[in-house]
Order: C-alpha cells, then sequence, then structure tokens
C-alpha cells in the first residue's frame, strides 16, 4: 500500500489548478526516479522550484541541491564551471577546482536555462548524463558522479533540434520526464490565493498582519496577464508591502500597469466595484493619472470614439488629446472606432 508523501509548502503549491494538482501528483510519482527531469516554462513559473520540489521529496533531500543557470558563462568558463578542473589546467588554474557535478555529489544538479549550453559543450554534457563520469578540465582520468540531473528551459527545444544549434541526441537524454509548467493568465483561479499567500508573507516579514484586499484589488490581479507570472505577482506584493499604509490594499496601491490594464479591459467592472476608493497617503501623480485616463476614456465613449470630438468635451486640442492617450495607456476599444467611422459616414452622406 503506498501513501501521497505530502510536496514541501512553496508558493506553487498553493494552487486550486486542477492543472497545477495533477502536475503536483506527478512529482509525487517521479520524486525518487533516477530519471533526467526537463522542466519547461515561461519566465517566473516557478521551475527552480519545481526542481526543488523534487529534491526535497527525494531520497536526496540530505545531500546537496546545487543551481546553477547556464546562461551566466560563457563558452570558454561554463566546462570548468560545470565539470571542474586541475592545478595548470589553463593560465589562472592555481589549484585543483571541482565543478558543479562533483559538489552536487549524491544530491541533484538543476541546470537552469540548458538551451544556452553552447553545441561545443552539448556533446560533453551527453557523455557525463550516460556515463555517469566527469573528465575534469586538464585532467588526465574520468571521475565517477553520482548526482540526479533536472534541466529547466523557457523555450522550445525541438526547433532547436531542428535548426542545428540543440543535439538530437542530448535532448532525448534530457526529456525523459517532462513538466510543462502553465502561465500564471492560464491559472486565474490561482491568482486570489497566491495573492493572499504572498501578502501574508511579505507583511509578516515587517511583523505585520496582512491587510484586507478589496474586491476591485482582487478583480484588477485576476484580469491582469502577469507576463512575469508568479515571480511578478510576487514581486507586485512585495512593493505593496513596502508602501501600503492604510490598512486596506486598495486600487490606489495597485501598481499602474495592471491597474490600467483593468481599466482598459473591465471598465464597467471597475465602476460597479468602486473604482474611486483611495489609500491614504497615496502618489498625488498616479491619482491625477488615473482620473485623467478615466475622463478620457468617458469622452471618448461619448464621442463614439471620435477623437476630435472627445477634445472637444475635455477642452483641449486634439494633438494635446492624442499625447495624452498615448501616456496614460487608454486604449480605444475597435466597436467604438468602427461606430466612429460609420458615424462619419453618415454625417457625410
Amino acid at each position: 500500500m503506498t501513501t501521497s508523501v505530502p510536496l514541501p509548502v512553496e508558493p506553487l503549491t498553493v494552487s486550486r489548478s486542477a492543472r497545477m494538482q495533477t502536475i503536483f501528483e506527478f512529482l509525487r510519482i517521479v520524486r525518487n526516479s533516477e530519471s533526467t527531469v526537463l522542466i519547461t516554462g515561461e519566465s517566473g513559473t516557478g521551475k527552480e522550484v519545481i526542481a526543488r520540489l523534487i529534491h526535497a521529496a527525494s531520497r536526496r533531500k540530505h545531500h546537496p541541491f546545487i543551481a546553477v543557470s547556464c546562461a551566466l558563462f560563457s563558452e570558454t568558463l561554463i566546462e570548468s564551471e560545470l565539470f571542474g578542473h586541475e592545478r595548470g589546467a589553463f593560465t589562472d588554474a592555481h589549484r585543483d577546482k571541482p565543478g558543479r557535478f562533483e559538489l552536487a555529489a549524491g544530491g541533484t544538479l538543476f541546470l537552469d536555462d540548458i538551451d544556452d549550453v553552447p553545441l561545443s559543450m552539448q556533446v560533453k554534457l551527453l557523455r557525463a548524463l550516460q556515463n555517469r563520469t566527469i573528465d575534469r578540465l586538464g585532467g588526465t582520468t574520468s571521475v565517477p558522479v553520482n548526482v540526479r540531473v533536472i534541466a529547466a528551459t523557457k523555450h522550445d527545444l525541438k526547433p532547436r533540434v531542428l535548426a542545428g544549434t540543440f543535439r538530437e541526441d542530448l535532448y532525448y537524454r534530457l526529456n525523459v520526464l517532462r513538466i510543462n509548467l502553465p502561465p500564471l493568465r492560464e491559472r486565474r483561479e490561482d491568482v486570489e490565493i497566491l495573492l493572499q499567500h504572498f501578502l501574508a508573507r511579505a507583511f509578516a516579514r515587517r511583523g505585520e498582519a496582512s491587510p484586507a484586499v478589496t474586491d476591485a484589488v482582487t478583480q484588477a490581479f485576476v484580469s491582469y496577464e502577469w507576463p512575469g507570472n508568479i515571480r511578478e505577482l510576487e514581486n507586485a506584493c512585495e512593493r505593496v508591502a513596502q508602501t501600503c499604509m492604510c490598512g486596506t490594499f486598495r486600487t490606489g496601491c495597485v501598481a499602474p500597469a495592471i491597474l490600467m490594464y483593468r481599466r482598459a479591459e473591465h471598465p464597467e467592472a471597475l465602476m460597479a466595484s468602486g473604482g474611486l476608493e483611495r489609500p491614504l497617503p497615496v502618489s498625488l501623480d498616479r491619482l491625477l493619472q488615473e482620473r485623467e485616463a478615466e475622463l478620457i476614456a468617458d469622452a471618448l465613449k461619448d464621442a463614439h470614439g471620435n477623437k476630435s470630438r472627445a477634445a472637444e468635451l475635455l477642452k483641449i486640442k486634439r494633438s494635446t488629446l492624442g499625447d495624452r492617450i498615448a501616456r496614460c495607456g487608454v486604449r480605444i476599444d475597435e466597436q467604438m472606432a468602427d461606430r466612429s467611422s460609420a458615424h462619419a459616414r453618415r454625417h457625410n452622406d
């Protein structure tokens, strides 16, 4: 009889998403496998967090977890970093130095940005994975290594294989156990609980309780696309913890990029949820810009998207309106623009 071993508590495991629950169950199944894992996903989706979860739930958890970004090293340095070097291997090699494979002995080696490994190094990496041995730079004998390798990439490796920039044999050696992490915009049901989780953690570091979050803020966060995924959401919560002093997380504490995106996509929802709520203290410049964007959007709506008419309503020049639309990030609805064109045609007829 088998029992489900809980994963260590990490932000990534705070989830309602059925897709993420499937991934967590897969992690429980493969945690003690010796096979190589390939984790794919956009930047900020938590690839290293998943790698650490696998290690922490495995029989290797009492041994090192060594993480290295392959993008950080030049072609001339990466071999020494991964496999180590011996004294005299090059000008500045004054002593023997173990590489990351040896430092991870008995544990897990996480190779992030695996797609950045130079083609000349890929065959040596393949040999290390196949033979479980490495050759130090300048060495004359192979060194056995006992590590589990987890690789990660934010790119699809298949096109790179077809283009000849990534070895096909290395791709198949890495792609034994595959985990594809979805972006946050494809698991919006997790945004609210992640928001609460990160706020609680950020405010706890200040020795304070997490503030109440208004519905308007929650809707803004859920509606936003989060191009930086979980990392961006965590940073947004950290920013709130450093700047929100009003006891309640209101729209005035939301970064303009998040709030403006939501206004453009769901203006009617913002008005219904009380979009005029404001915390104190608040940035006057931000408050004025938000109010300006609201007035411009209302004028454009009343003018059916006609910028000249909207400028008249606002009592400003047509050129000034164009500059302010660009500055405030106001989006013009396509249907509104179509109605404006139709209205102009009828007027001309």
